[in-house]
C-alpha cells in the first residue's frame, strides 16, 4: 500500500426530510447566496423549500450554472459575493453546481486574476494562494460526481476543462436526500451510474499494491451499481435502489477508494475533450472511452483486470485473456443496459475527428497519462480508434 494523507471534514446528512438541518448548520446571521443550475430546482419548488428553512437570513440567488460549469458564468457570482457581502454559499444541484460553487468560493477573495486558479491542474491550491474563502454547504440533486464530499472541481474555460483541487473547497455539510432525485430524467440517472462506476475503476483498475480494504470497497461499490443500475433507472421512486446509488456516488470519490493506491484518470481526461469538443454528456464519454481504454491497456492492467473479472463479474473459467476480454465485454454491456451508447460513431463522430481530439489533448498537456505516466498521444489515438 502506498503512503497517503486522508482528510475529509464534510458532514453528511443522509436520508429523507433532512432539509431542516440547513437551519442548524448555516449561521443564523449569515447572508446567503443560493447557487443552482438550469432552473429545475426552482421549478420543482426545492429552492423555495430551502429559502423557507433559511428563515429570516438575508438570501440572494444565483441560477444558470451550466452542466460543465463555465468560468465566465461563475465570475458573475463572485461579483455578487463581493458586492453584497455574502458570507455563506448554498449549492442546490448536482456535480456541476457544486463544482462551480467550489470555484466561486476560491475565487471570491483571490487577489489576482481568477483564471490563474485554472492553471494548477491536480496540484492542490493552498492557503498561501487563496487566503480566504466563503464557507458553503450543498443540497445534492443528482448522484454522480461525488463533489458533495470532496475538494475537487472541473471548470470549463474556452475550449478546455480544467481540474481545480483544494482542501479549502470541501463543503461544510451536504444533504443527501434520495427522494430529491426521484424526478431526474432517466438519462441523467444513467449517466450518474456510469460516472460513479468509472470513478471507481479509475482508482481500482491500475496495478496491485496489496491495498486489500480499498480493493474490497471498490469491488463492493461496483457490484452494488451492477445490482441496482437498471432498477434505479426503471423505478425512479424506488427509495432503496436510489439510496444505494446516492451513497455509492459519494463513496466513489470521497478519498476512501483512492487512499494508498495508484490512480489512472486517463479515461476522464480523454472524455473531457469529447465533452468540450462535441457536447457529449460526461457520463456518455466515459461509457465510450472506458471499454476501449481497457482493451488497449489490458496488458498494463492485467493483474487488476483478472481480479476485476473474478471478484466483480464472477468469471471463473477460461484463459486469462478470455477472462479479461469477457470482463471488458460485460462492462460495455452494462453501460449499454442503462441505455447509453458506447461508440463514437453512434454519436455522429467519425474517424476524421480523431486528429482533432488528439490535438486538443496535446494542447492541454495530456501527453503522459495513466497510473504510470506512459499513455502517450499515440496510445490515446489508438484508444479513440478502438472507441469508433
Amino acid at each position: 500500500m502506498l503512503n497517503f494523507d486522508f482528510y475529509n471534514p464534510t458532514h453528511i446528512l443522509f436520508g429523507t426530510d433532512r432539509l431542516e438541518s440547513i437551519d442548524k448548520y448555516v449561521p443564523a446571521d449569515a447572508t446567503v447566496l443560493i447557487t443552482y443550475g438550469g432552473g429545475s430546482a426552482k421549478k420543482n419548488g426545492l429552492i423555495d423549500k430551502v429559502k423557507t428553512v433559511l428563515g429570516n437570513r438575508k438570501v440572494y440567488e444565483f441560477g444558470g450554472i451550466e452542466p460543465n460549469p463555465r468560468y465566465e458564468t461563475l465570475v458573475k457570482a463572485v461579483e455578487i459575493i463581493r458586492n453584497e457581502n455574502i458570507d455563506f454559499l448554498l449549492a442546490v444541484g448536482g456535480g456541476s453546481v457544486i463544482d462551480g460553487t467550489k470555484f466561486i468560493t476560491l475565487a471570491s477573495f483571490y487577489d489576482g486574476d481568477s483564471r490563474d486558479l485554472l492553471k494548477y491542474g491536480f496540484m492542490p491550491i493552498t492557503s498561501d494562494v487563496v487566503k480566504k474563502t466563503v464557507p458553503f454547504g450543498t443540497v445534492l440533486t443528482l448522484p454522480a460526481t461525488g463533489s458533495e464530499m470532496n475538494s475537487g472541481a472541473v471548470i470549463s474555460y474556452e475550449h478546455g476543462k480544467y481540474p481545480v483541487m483544494s482542501e479549502l473547497a470541501f463543503p461544510k455539510f451536504s444533504i443527501l436526500d434520495p427522494t430529491v432525485t426521484f424526478t431526474l430524467p432517466k438519462i441523467q440517472v444513467a449517466n450518474g451510474v456510469i460516472d460513479t462506476f468509472v470513478h471507481v475503476t479509475e482508482q481500482y483498475l491500475t496495478y496491485p499494491v496489496d491495498a486489500r480494504i480499498q480493493d474490497r470497497i471498490a469491488e463492493g461499490i461496483l457490484q452494488t451499481l451492477i445490482e441496482i443500475g437498471e432498477t434505479t433507472i426503471a423505478e425512479s421512486d424506488n427509495y432503496d435502489a436510489r439510496a444505494n446509488l446516492v451513497w455509492c456516488a459519494t463513496l466513489a470519490l470521497n478519498g476512501v477508494v483512492g487512499a494508498g493506491v495508484p490512480q489512472d484518470w486517463a479515461t476522464h481526461m480523454i472524455g473531457h475533450e469529447l465533452t468540450a469538443l462535441f457536447g457529449i454528456d460526461h457520463g456518455q464519454t466515459l461509457a465510450i472511452v472506458t471499454p476501449a481504454l481497457l482493451e488497449v491497456r489490458s496488458e498494463q492492467k492485467r493483474a487488476k483486470l483478472l481480479q476485476y473479472a473474478q471478484r466483480v463479474w464472477h468469471i471463473e473459467s477460461g484463459s486469462e485473456e478470455k477472462k479479461i476480454d469477457l470482463a471488458i465485454q460485460k462492462t460495455r454491456e452494462f453501460f449499454e443496459s442503462l441505455g447509453v451508447k458506447t461508440h463514437l460513431s453512434q454519436y455522429g463522430i467519425g474517424a476524421d475527428k480523431i486528429p482533432v481530439i488528439v490535438e486538443q489533448l496535446k494542447a492541454h498537456g495530456m501527453t503522459a497519462l495513466s497510473e504510470t505516466g506512459d499513455l502517450t498521444l499515440d496510445i490515446s489515438r489508438n484508444i479513440l480508434e478502438r472507441a469508433m
